[in-house]
């Protein structure tokens, strides 16, 4: 068997142009989706284009071994996992084809990424209406396969809906286009020899002899994504057009390799109704009342999901403009061709939800900005669910897909908890019940005694339930794995056998993602996380507060793919992934390579293999992870303390000796400045440094500064008493405030001071951060114990331990307590680390400091890039507001994601391309297009230096324009 799947591996390194892994690490990574399941793959394919797609397929009919399409593996059931050759569409088969607006149509790959198209269709007023909550990573290719729909589906209907043409590669490795066709046509294809003559001539003959179940046997609800779509098939759903059959078929029936789909306007008005109620009953007992006023969407929200939303650093603003503490929330969207058209929509509404003492309160929305948040409040029920597990307990996906008439939703939902509580289970309530469909996902820990039973026993009496409510038990995630077992008691045996029909007649060999839709395994096989044998103790220098230590850490990513997301889509995660769009590059990946790592029996030595180090290797210790993943895995943490675990094996490289050694090494430059800028900077030898050091020749480093901060503060003449004493604070000088742009420091201190201030200097310390990300664990403790020592005592008095590098900063406040273990004082520290940002904004605002209004430096546009760690942490206040204390000022903040710098990432060899690749997807453009008069402000030294080199025009820190106003020069 292991020199067939070799031989089959070299066929296709042959035959593709794409990448081929065959290895353990890829195989794992690609052994799991969103869902419950993990089945481990033959292998993973990569296919640049569709004749990639045709080589993959005629090499397993070759070699007799199924094949199984893969978005980008956010799947809820199960769908994308099997024991077949996978071909990620996501990586290179995701552009948009074409785009025709006298049509209201587009031509896609299936790896193209839902907003992407909806991105690239907005300037013609037009988008794709199905609306998944995973928009922003939900490729198009899945959502064919799932027949997925979303919040707005009672008025657009579902994928099928959208779906004019497929081009797909069939069993055989043919290739054929589905589409609309004439009687005529469709017989002279049935004259054909192979698959594509098959299913012209034997599926007709399939509906007509089965065509009283097709009928009468589907259950009555529209809202299907469930089984085959039999029912479009019939003679009175108009021209035969086998697409309608591919979609939802979960690949099992055809490779989709392009897809035309159709487009619809956007509504030009949009009015959104929020409704406070007392309960989930209260809110579903709501919705007839807003269907019949024509709502657009009709979304549900509970109070679990709510309350997980307050504690969310990142999603606590949404829920601030309710009223009280609802025990759910109704949120509808009205639309019309006027403003005022779409608010009467809305007003009659209000009106009788108030005449019929529906709600307690309701918050209106109709800028552009209050229906985004409500809508990512609504998106947001996912990963909060996700989330607020305790210890192994998670929110599981397995009747999380039911739909039924909306007319009966009240009597269904609280059928549906009464078998909650019959169970003990918890859960929270969310969904789209405009359409009556319900995503409720238990909390249960699947590796306790007895728990998969238990979760059997629920699946049982909630796919009853929705029989005797005619029904459906996949509305949009689709069956896959997790309910294809419960097919037959839905359709009923006529119908479920001319399901399997259909497989027969596409797929006579079961060679396309067999296990799914039809002849599925019980629910209960493949499960993930019972497999999972007993970790390996290991110590850590991180602190990973997890019953399974760092293992578990890693294991709390639940793969549903946040960390996928492109450039456009917003936010920071993952930048690596986000220029690659290779799984092994986002954080799902990482982590996923981590548990497989730490699950082996020998995890130290498995923590020095090649392939986890390479996964890592691209992380860029962003942070963002630890704020925008749902389950705030924190992956630059992890790949410090792997990091650390792999020097042990292999040793510390001279190069990250030197960059974690930052301090010293700017020490030393400033200390032999002028000279050790010339020899930094002479072209003769940057080859020679690249070829020692793996520092690119391309990257300028640093200019030292023979004039330190602490040079200067020793020498400078005392300031004036500030007017008001705001009491001591502590200058944090880090490594480049220090010894390479002193003037940042000169104009935190000069500011601090005549706020009132009265400011020490620390510049004998060191937050340790080039040591930590660098791996040099036990040297970066050392540094804290010291640091530690020395600000301790002061912290502990309350006063404020300031700096202006955020990465500095952000530090102190995180992995300084996660590392310093037993150390009394860390806390203390952590407690009273600030930005000077923050401490500047606050005199500020109550006119301690002020800026003068003649000022003539600050009427310009401020284009402002904050500092990743800095996002991560939720401080970007600060820095925003202090800049807009300048009169005139007109600032940008901008959402451009990570830098790309990411302290000594940019300057390695290996990493430069990459790491101008990722400054280049938003930042550097936002930079371009603006004014010539516009000032770039970056609050990290490496943004600012990625910007310089980047596009050429210099970023300075907000803290020295807002000196250069009030002081001057």
């Amino acid at each position: 068997m292991a020199s067939a799947v070799t031989e089959l591996e070299s066929v296709l390194q042959k035959e593709l142009e794409g990448e081929v892994r065959f290895d353990s690490h890829t195989r794992h990574l690609f052994s799991t989706d969103a869902s419950l399941y993990a089945i481990e793959p033959v292998g993973v394919v990569f296919p640049r284009h569709a004749d990639d797609v045709v080589a993959t397929v005629s090499t397993a009919v070759q070699f007799g071994v199924p094949v199984l399409p893969r978005g980008g593996g956010t799947s809820l059931a199960g769908q994308t996992v099997g024991r077949a050759v996978v071909m990620d569409f996501s990586r290179h088969m995701h552009h948009l084809v074409a785009l025709e607006p006298q049509t209201r149509t587009a031509r896609v790959q299936p790896g193209l990424v839902q907003d992407e198209l909806n991105l690239a269709a907005q300037p013609l007023g037009l988008f794709f209406a199905p609306d998944t909550s995973t928009s922003n990573r939900a490729t198009l290719g899945g959502m064919i396969g799932n027949n997925s729909c979303g919040a707005r589906s009672a008025r657009y209907g579902m994928t099928i809906d959208h779906v004019e043409a497929l081009d797909v590669v069939l069993c055989d490795a043919s290739r054929a286009r589905f589409q609309a066709m004439p009687p005529d046509e469709a017989a002279r294809r049935a004259r054909a020899t192979g698959v594509e003559g098959r299913l012209y001539r034997e599926l007709p003959a399939l509906v007509s002899a089965h065509e009283r179940a097709i009928r009468e046997d589907f259950p009555p609800y529209w809202r299907r994504s469930g089984g085959y779509r039999l029912e479009r098939l019939l003679p009175d759903a108009g021209p035969m057009n086998l697409s309608r059959i591919v979609v939802g078929s979960e690949g099992t029936l055809a490779v989709v390799v392009e897809a035309e789909v159709k487009l619809v306007p956007h509504p030009r008005a949009v009015s959104g109704v929020a409704g406070h109620f007392h309960s989930v009953a209260d809110a579903v007992a709501a919705v007839e009342a807003a269907r019949e006023c024509d709502a657009a969407a009709i979304e549900l929200v509970d109070r679990f999901i709510l309350d997980l939303a307050r504690r969310s650093p990142s999603h606590a603003h949404l829920v601030s403009v309710l009223e009280g503490e609802p025990g759910a929330l109704l949120w509808t969207e009205f639309y019309g061709d006027t403003p005022a058209e779409a608010e009467a929509c809305a007003d009659l509404l209000v009106r009788r939800w108030s005449a019929t003492r529906h709600g307690y309160a309701v918050t209106r929305a109709s800028s552009p900005a209050q229906l985004k948040a409500f809508r990512e409040l609504r998106k947001a029920g996912l990963g909060l669910l996700t989330a607020a597990g305790q210890g192994r307990e998670r929110s599981i996906a397995f009747v999380e897909d039911t739909a039924v008439d909306p007319a009966r939703l009240s009597e269904y939902t609280a059928r549906f908890a009464a078998i909650l509580d019959r169970h003990q289970l918890r859960a929270g309530f969310y969904g789209h019940a405009s359409a009556g469909c319900l995503h409720i996902r238990p909390f249960m820990d699947l590796a306790r005694p007895g728990e998969v039973a238990r979760m059997r026993a629920v699946a049982e009496e909630v796919s009853e339930l929705v029989v005797a409510f005619g029904g459906m038990n996949s509305s949009e995630h689709g069956d896959g794995l997790v309910r294809g077992e419960f097919s037959r008691r839905h359709f009923g045996d006529e119908l479920y056998g001319a399901m399997r029909e259909v497989k027969r007649i596409f797929d006579p060999d079961g060679r396309l993602n067999p296990g799914k839709k039809v002849d599925t395994p019980l629910m209960t096989e493949n499960l993930r996380d019972p497999a999972l044998p007993e970790a390996v103790p290991l110590t850590t220098a991180f602190r990973f507060d997890h019953s399974d230590g760092w293992r578990g850490a890693a294991n709390r990513c639940a793969r549903i793919g946040a960390c996928r997301k492109g450039p456009d889509s917003g936010g920071t995660m993952c930048p690596s992934f986000m220029a690659t769009r290779d799984e092994q590059h986002s954080t799902r990946g990482r982590a996923n390579a981590l548990v497989r790592v730490l699950s082996l029996a020998d995890p130290r030595a498995a923590l020095g293999e090649p392939d986890l180090h390479e996964a890592l290797d691209l992380c860029v210790g962003c942070k963002a992870c630890k704020r925008e993943c749902p389950l705030s895995v924190d992956m630059a943490a992890m790949k410090a303390e792997a990091l650390s675990h792999y020097h042990r094996v292999h040793g510390v490289p001279l190069r990250t000796r030197l960059f974690g050694n930052a301090r010293t090494v700017n020490r030393l430059g400033a200390a032999l400045a002028p000279v050790s800028n010339w020899v930094a900077g002479a072209r003769a030898g940057s080859g020679l440094r690249e070829r020692l050091t793996g520092i690119d020749r391309r990257r300028a480093l640093p200019r030292f500064r023979r004039e330190t901060l602490s040079r200067w503060f020793a020498r400078r003449m005392p300031v004036p008493q500030a007017a008001k004493s705001r009491g001591p604070v502590v200058f944090l000088a880090d490594s480049f405030t220090s010894y390479s742009e002193p003037e940042i420091g000169i104009s935190a201190i000069e500011l601090l001071e005549r706020a009132g201030y009265e400011v020490r200097l620390e510049s004998d310390v060191c937050c340790g951060r080039s040591l930590i990300s660098n791996g040099m664990l036990d040297e970066a403790r050392t540094q804290h114990a010291r640091l530690i020592g020395r600000l301790a005592p002061i912290a502990a008095r309350g006063v404020p331990i300031a700096g202006c590098e955020p990465s500095c900063v952000f530090t102190l406040r995180d992995e300084l307590v996660s590392l310093s273990g037993d150390m009394a004082g860390a806390d203390a520290v952590a407690r009273q680390a600030v930005l000077v940002d923050d401490l500047l904004a606050e005199a500020l605002d109550d006119g301690t400091l002020a800026v003068p209004h003649e000022s003539t430096g600050a009427a310009h546009p401020v284009l402002l890039h904050m500092h990743c760690h800095q996002k991560a942490a939720g401080a970007t206040g600060g820095s925003a507001a202090l800049l807009r204390h300048l009169p005139g000022a007109k600032v940008t903040v901008l959402d451009a994601g990570c830098c790309g710098m990411a302290g000594s990432f940019g300057f390695e060899r290996e990493h430069y391309d990459l790491s101008m690749q990722i400054g280049g997807m938003r930042l550097f453009p936002a930079v371009r297009q603006s004014a010539p008069e516009t000032l770039i402000a970056a609050t990290g030294v490496s943004c600012r230096q990625q910007i310089a080199h980047g596009t050429g025009r210099p970023a300075a820190h907000p803290v020295v324009l807002l000196h250069q106003s009030i002081i001057g020069p």
